[in-house]
């Protein structure tokens, strides 16, 4: 087996014990590359000179041998900064954006040993649910190259079902990391919000965006996790919190943890594949002792209209910087400032973008605010006392986590309704600020992987997880 389809752990005993070295893990993920990325495009820029002399440069040393990720090569998400290198979001607005700083959680993966192996695709600013809003053309899904991989972390997700990334760093704003993880086949884990710092990821929605691990299998994530999590001066969101050690309890599974169900949320409009499969593990679950508890979310009933509303809204605010005078594209050839905003931001903003804004500056607006974006937010605090009451009963919620497998390029694309659709079970966490990972869990009839979502309570990413290894192994 070639070392760029092994999973991170495993790539990090190899290297310790002496059976490879850093660099011999970076010239195979080089060689996959080569070879498998001008099929599925999951990179904007791949760092193979970079990578490749850091990671010699380790070998020759033997400073990987007292770190934690041992010079293994991770792949980022484009609009996670990272310094000295380009950070387009996907978007022609910042396509010349060179980041003078690192990203907290880049300091604090490089600190640990791990190298940037490239920056991978994005829809533009995290907005969208395919890949296909990049402004420098969609990623491919590796199990099916005319269906898509999910967004907005659509090329972390499919490089790592494709093997030419180890693992990859996503973000999650109402499912970005999950939904592609799903529709890739690969283990996907949004942090509760607070957990890890947002410093350095260029702003979507500020009170929903989520910095969180894709990799090959649910430890890998818990590795991953324990070295990203933590407060953060310079992230006053960030919550001064012990992080646990997320790998302690992985062997205990599901043993002893109640799991809720919320078939009012799931009971309709699921693919068959997915209806299918969903019952099965429910099934299995209960055959393995394991307590299965009815729970109703009544609330999230309304999360996608209360979180197109709210996202929006702050996308229409930070989006509101780039305006070809201090950030961003600047449009030529004009001749007063009214001329350069609109150019600027007509040339520099793709269709989607521009439809977020649109929509978010209205319902800001005099005479709306109270109508929209105030009731939006009652909605939210009611999405919240749901999933309240429900943890009083359970430890960690299951359901899938889409509904339907990955569809074919172009099959939404001009329907954003039913596109948005696409996260209807992903958003009501990111309403409530709550951890929650999508693993693999089969495929449909179509041979397209279908996953399992789990939602966990707040700051409880510990139990999420052991709860999510213990499936996986029962899944295989």
């Amino acid at each position: 087996m070639r070392l760029n389809q092994l999973g991170l752990k495993e790539l990090v005993t190899m290297i310790k014990s002496g059976d490879v070295s850093p660099h011999d893990v970076a010239s195979d993920l080089f060689s996959a590359v080569d070879e498998i990325e001008p099929r599925i495009r999951a990179y904007l820029e791949f760092y193979a000179e970079d990578m490749l002399a850091e990671t010699r440069r380790m070998s020759e040393s033997g400073s990987f041998k007292t770190a934690r990720f041992a010079g293994v090569p991770i792949a980022v998400k484009d609009n996670i900064v990272t310094r000295g290198k380009r950070s387009t979001c996907g978007s022609r607005m910042l396509a010349a954006y060179v980041s003078p700083y690192d990203a907290t959680v880049i300091e604090r993966l490089r600190s640990e040993g791990a190298v940037v192996a490239g920056k991978t695709n994005l829809d533009e600013f995290g907005m969208g649910s395919s890949t296909e809003n990049s402004a420098f053309g969609p990623t491919r899904n590796p199990w099916n190259l005319d269906h898509v991989p999910g967004g907005s972390s659509g090329g972390s997700a499919a490089a790592v079902a494709a093997g030419i990334a180890v693992a990859a760093l996503g973000s999650d704003t109402g499912g970005s990391i999950r939904q592609p993880a799903s529709f890739c086949g690969v283990v996907g884990v949004k942090p509760t919000y607070g957990r890890v710092s947002r410093y350095g990821l260029v702003a979507f929605a500020s009170s929903f965006d989520q910095i969180g691990p894709i990799t090959k299998n649910v430890a890998d994530a818990a590795f991953l996790m324990s070295a990203m999590c933590g407060k953060d001066r310079r992230d006053a969101t960030t919550v001064d919190l012990d992080v646990p050690d997320f790998e302690a309890s992985l062997d205990k599974g599901c043993d002893g943890l109640r799991v809720g169900i919320p078939w009012d949320l799931v009971e309709s409009g699921l693919d068959h594949s997915i209806d299918v499969n969903f019952t099965s593990i429910v099934e299995r679950l209960e055959r393995a002792g394991i307590t299965v508890i009815d729970v109703a979310l009544p609330a999230s009933r309304e999360a996608v209209v209360c979180y197109y509303t709210l996202a929006n809204a702050e996308a229409s605010s930070n989006l509101a910087r780039y305006d070809g005078v201090r950030y961003g594209h600047r449009a030529g050839g004009c001749d007063d400032i009214a001329t350069l905003y609109t150019r600027s931001r007509d040339e520099g903003f793709g269709e989607e973008v521009k439809r977020r804004i649109l929509l978010g500056t209205y319902v800001l607006s005099a005479g709306y605010y109270d109508a929209y974006y105030l009731q939006a937010q009652k909605v939210r605090s009611l999405v919240i006392d749901d999933f309240k009451k429900v943890f009083e009963k359970c430890d960690v919620l299951a359901l899938p986590t889409t509904p339907t497998p990955a569809f074919r390029f172009g099959e939404k694309s001009g329907d954003p309704l039913a596109m948005y659709l696409s996260d209807v079970f992903t958003i009501p966490a990111n309403l409530a600020g709550l951890p929650a990972l999508s693993l693999p869990c089969g495929v449909s009839d179509e041979g397209l992987p279908l996953g399992l979502q789990l939602v966990g309570k707040a700051f409880d990413e510990a139990t999420m997880l052991r709860c999510g290894a213990g499936l996986e192994r029962m899944i295989d």
